[in-house]
C-alpha cells in the first residue's frame, strides 16, 4: 500500500462559505481522498489522499465541474500569493469604480422624481417614459458587464445545486433587470404606467455596493498575513561569497552548503550557519521575539534573516533555502493559517444549507406578498431584498480570519502554533507536564558556588579553571567558561575516568575530581541538588566548586500561574532525589522520577483520563513520544528538530513564560471568533426576516434592496475588522481563570 500524501491546491472563484463547502463536497467525494480542508482566507486546499488511487488531476477535474479553478502548488510561494492577493483588492477596486461612474447618474435619474427634482423633458418619466427607461438600460449595461460574475458563475452554479453569493446576487439583480425589461416592452407598446416598475436602479446600485464591499473585504484581508510580510521581508535576496581572495555577491538561492559567506555591518545573515571568524551584534528579534541583541563570536549559530548590526563575520552555510528556520517558521505560519479550528465546523455546516434555504425564503416572501395581495412589485422587492441581505460570506470569514490574525501575533510574540486546532485547543488545557532536563532546567552544568577552604578564592579559581581548560567533562567545562582571566600553565595533565583530573601548575600537583577521588571525609554543606567538585593543591583540599543544572529562571512564575488554570507535573528520566529537589524548587504539583521515552507517554496517557486535556513541554528527542501523545504538545526551539517537528507549539524565545502568553492569546483568538459568529449569525437571522417584510405589517418598515445591498456589503467587512483587533492585543503574561 503506497503512503498517505499530503498536497496543497490553488482555488480560483471563492466568494463566500458556501463556496467553501462546495469545493470540499468536489474533492472529498472522490475514493482515496481521506481529508480536504478548504481556507476562503488564503484559497487554498490541503488535501491528503492515496496516490495509488486518486491523482491530483481528478480533484482538479472535480473542483473545475464545480464551478472553480483549482491548481497545484509543488511549493508555497508568498511572493505569488500577494501578487494575486494585491491583483483581486485591484480588480474588486476597479469594478467599483466603473460601476460607481455609471451607478451614480443612474440613481440620480431614477429617483430625482421622488426628491421633487425636475428631470429635462427628454429624459422625464411623465413626459418620455421610453427615454426614462432607455437612459436607464443605457447606464445599466456597462455595469452588468462589470459584475459578469454574478451571472456567468453564480446563476449557473444553481443548476449544478451548489448555489453561493454570487447566486443570490444574481438572482436578485437578474429578477429587477428582467422585470425591468418587461416594463419596458410594455412601455414601447402603448402602457406608460409600466414606468413605475423599472428597477434597474435597484440592480445597478446593488451591484455597485456590493464590489465596494468585497473591495473593502479584500483590503481587509490582505492585512491578516502582516506577520509573514514582514518575515518575508526579512529573508536577504543577495550574499557576499568568499572565494579564496575574492569576493563575489550572488543570489541567496545560488548559496550552497559548506559556502563560505561574508556578513558586514547592516547586512541580513543570508542563510543558517555558523561563525568562523570576526565578531558581531546580531539581532534575531523577528525570529525569536526576543528584544536584546546576541553577542556572536567563533562558532556561534546564526539564522538567515537576523540582522548583523556591527562587525563583519565570515560564516559557513549549514542550511539553506527551505531548510532555514526562517523558512520553516514561515512554512509553520502559513500551515496553521491555512488550517481549520474545530470551531469552523458549525459555520461549516450552516454554509452547506444556507444559499438554498435563502433562495427558499426569497420564493417563500414572494409567494406570500402575492397572496396577501400587495402586488407583484411590491412581492418583487422584498423577495430581492432577501436574496442580496444575506451573506455567507460573513460565515466563512469569521473563523479563519480569526485564526490567521491570531496565529500571526502570536509569531511576533515568539510562539508558533503549527495549526488552527492547536490554537483552539490549548485555552482548554488543564494539566501541564514539564520535561525536567533543557525545558524546566537549562540541561547544561553552572557554577554556582565558588568555596575556597582557608585559600584566597580568586587565585583558587583560577588554579581550578586552569586544569579545568584541559578537559572536554561537562563539569570542567562549566568551571572554564565561567572563570573569564588569563590561566596558569598546565603540565602532565590526565583525565582518570569517572574520578576527575589531575595535572601540575607552579610544579606542583593539582588533583581535582569527586570527594571518592580526592579522599575527602571531612562533612560538607552543599546547596540541595548542587554537585561538589573538589581541588586538592600540593597535597591540601583547598576547596570545592558547586555545580548544578541551572533553572530557567521563567520555570517557577510560569508554573505558579498555570497552577491557576489546573495542575502542573514534571517528568524526567533523572534519578528521584535530584528530581524532588528541583520539583520543590520550582513548585510542581508532584512529579515523576527515572521515566524512559515509552513511559513518559504511558503516564500522559494516564493524566489523560477522563477526558482531561493534557499538555507536554519537551524538549529532546526523548520527549517526542510524549509530545505526539498530548492533546497538545508544546517545544521549546533549543530543543532537537524531532521535539519541533512533532510539537502543536514551538517556543521561540525559550522562554516558559510565552505558554501563559500563548495560552492568554488563544483565549483572545477564540472570543474573537465567537464574537465574529454571533455577529454572522446576528446578521442574518435579523435581517433576513426584515427584508421579506416581517415588519411591514405592523410598523409599515420595509427595505429597501439597495440598503440590503449596503448591509450584506459591509458584513463581511465588520468580521475581519473585528478580527484584525486582535493585533492590537497587549499579551501581559497572566491568565485570568
Amino acid at each position: 500500500m503506497q503512503q498517505e500524501k499530503e498536497i496543497k491546491l490553488d482555488i480560483e472563484g471563492m466568494t463566500c462559505a458556501s463556496c467553501v463547502k462546495a469545493v470540499e463536497k468536489s474533492i472529498s467525494k472522490l475514493e482515496g481522498v481521506s481529508f480536504v480542508s478548504v481556507n476562503l482566507i488564503d484559497e487554498k486546499a490541503v488535501v491528503k489522499f492515496d496516490p495509488a488511487v486518486v491523482k491530483v488531476k481528478d480533484m482538479e477535474k472535480n473542483v473545475k465541474k464545480a464551478g472553480y479553478g483549482a491548481t497545484l502548488i509543488s511549493e508555497d510561494d508568498y511572493d505569488r500569493d500577494e501578487i494575486k492577493r494585491k491583483k483581486t483588492v485591484r480588480t474588486f477596486r476597479n469594478r467599483f469604480v466603473f460601476s460607481a461612474i455609471f451607478a451614480a447618474p443612474l440613481l440620480f435619474i431614477s429617483m430625482a422624481h421622488t426628491f421633487g427634482l425636475m428631470l429635462p423633458a427628454i429624459i422625464s418619466p411623465d413626459l418620455s417614459p421610453l427615454n426614462f427607461a432607455l437612459v436607464q438600460i443605457l447606464l445599466v449595461v456597462p455595469i452588468i458587464i462589470f459584475g459578469r460574475n454574478f451571472y456567468i458563475k453564480g446563476i449557473p452554479l444553481l443548476f449544478k445545486g451548489e448555489p453561493n453569493m454570487d447566486t443570490l446576487v444574481g438572482l436578485g439583480t437578474g429578477a429587477a433587470i428582467i422585470y425591468s425589461l418587461f416594463s419596458t416592452i410594455e412601455i414601447i407598446l402603448g402602457h406608460p404606467e409600466y414606468v413605475s416598475g423599472l428597477y434597474l436602479d435597484t440592480a445597478g446600485v446593488i451591484v455597485a455596493l456590493i464590489s465596494l464591499g468585497k473591495y473593502f473585504e479584500n483590503l481587509s484581508k490582505s492585512r491578516t498575513s502582516t506577520a509573514i510580510k514582514k518575515l518575508m521581508n526579512l529573508k536577504p535576496k543577495t550574499a557576499i561569497l568568499k572565494i579564496e581572495n575574492s569576493q563575489k555577491e550572488i543570489p541567496v538561492e545560488e548559496v550552497k552548503v559548506g559556502d563560505l559567506l561574508i556578513v558586514k555591518a547592516g547586512m541580513a545573515i543570508p542563510v543558517d550557519g555558523v561563525i568562523l571568524s570576526g565578531n558581531a551584534s546580531i539581532d534575531q528579534s523577528m525570529l525569536t521575539g526576543e528584544p536584546i541583541p546576541i553577542d556572536a563570536s567563533k562558532g556561534t549559530h546564526v539564522s538567515a534573516g537576523s540582522m548583523n548590526l556591527n562587525g563583519t563575520i565570515e560564516m559557513e552555510a549549514q542550511k539553506v533555502g527551505k531548510d532555514t528556520v526562517i523558512s520553516k517558521i514561515i512554512k509553520l505560519i502559513r500551515d496553521a493559517q491555512s488550517s481549520k479550528a474545530p470551531i469552523a465546523r458549525l459555520a461549516d455546516i450552516v454554509s452547506g444549507y444556507f444559499v438554498p434555504i435563502v433562495i427558499g425564503i426569497a420564493i417563500l416572501t414572494f409567494a406570500v406578498w402575492i397572496l396577501i395581495g400587495l402586488g407583484f412589485i411590491f412581492a418583487l422587492t422584498m423577495s430581492i431584498a432577501v436574496l442580496v441581505i444575506a451573506c455567507p460570506c460573513a460565515l466563512g470569514l469569521a473563523t479563519p480570519t480569526a485564526i490567521m490574525v491570531g496565529s500571526g501575533k502570536a509569531a511576533e510574540n515568539g510562539v508558533l502554533f503549527k495549526s488552527g486546532e492547536a490554537l483552539e485547543t490549548l485555552r482548554k488545557i488543564k494539566v501541564f507536564v514539564f520535561d525536567k532536563t533543557g525545558t524546566i532546567t537549562y540541561g547544561r552544568p553552572k557554577v554556582v558556588d565558588v568555596m575556597p577552604i582557608n585559600y584566597d578564592r580568586d587565585e583558587f579559581f583560577k588554579i581550578a579553571a586552569s586544569i579545568s581548560s584541559k578537559s572536554s567533562h561537562p563539569l570542567d567545562k562549566a568551571i572554564t567558561n565561567e572563570y573569564k582571566s588569563e590561566l596558569f600553565d598546565v603540565e602532565d595533565f590526565q583525565a582518570i575516568a569517572g574520578k576527575g583530573i589531575t595535572g601540575i601548575i607552579n610544579g606542583k600537583r593539582i588533583r581535582m575530581g569527586n570527594a571518592k577521588f580526592i579522599e575527602y571525609g571531612d562533612e560538607l554543606s552543599t546547596k540541595d541538588g548542587e554537585t561538589p567538585v573538589f581541588v586538592e593543591y600540593d597535597g591540601k583540599v583547598i576547596g570545592f566548586i558547586g555545580i548544578s543544572d541551572e533553572i530557567n529562571p521563567t520555570a517557577i512564575k510560569t508554573v505558579q500561574s498555570l497552577k491557576q488554570i489546573g495542575k502542573v507535573y514534571m517528568l524526567t528520566g533523572d534519578n528521584a532525589k535530584t528530581a524532588e529537589i528541583i520539583a520543590k524548587q520550582v513548585g510542581v504539583d508532584d512529579f515523576f522520577a527515572e521515566t524512559l521515552p515509552d513511559q513518559k507517554a504511558q503516564i500522559i496517557e494516564q493524566l489523560k483520563a477522563n477526558n482531561v486535556k493534557v499538555a507536554m513541554i519537551g524538549d529532546g528527542i526523548n520527549d517526542s513520544v510524549a509530545l505526539a501523545k498530548a492533546d497538545i504538545g508544546i517545544a521549546v526551539s533549543s530543543g532537537t528538530d524531532i521535539a519541533m517537528e512533532t510539537a502543536d507549539i514551538v517556543l521561540m524565545k525559550n522562554d516558559l513564560e510565552d505558554i501563559v502568553k500563548a495560552i492568554e492569546l488563544s483565549n483572545a483568538t477564540i472570543k474573537n471568533v465567537k464574537e465574529n459568529l454571533f455577529w454572522a449569525f446576528f446578521y442574518n437571522i435579523i435581517g433576513i426576516p426584515i427584508a421579506a417584510g416581517i415588519l411591514y405589517m405592523p410598523f409599515g418598515i420595509s427595505l429597501n434592496p439597495m440598503i440590503a445591498a449596503l448591509a450584506m456589503a459591509f458584513s463581511s467587512v465588520t468580521v475581519v475588522t473585528n478580527a484584525l483587533r486582535l493585533k492590537g492585543i497587549k499579551l501581559k503574561g497572566d491568565v485570568k481563570v
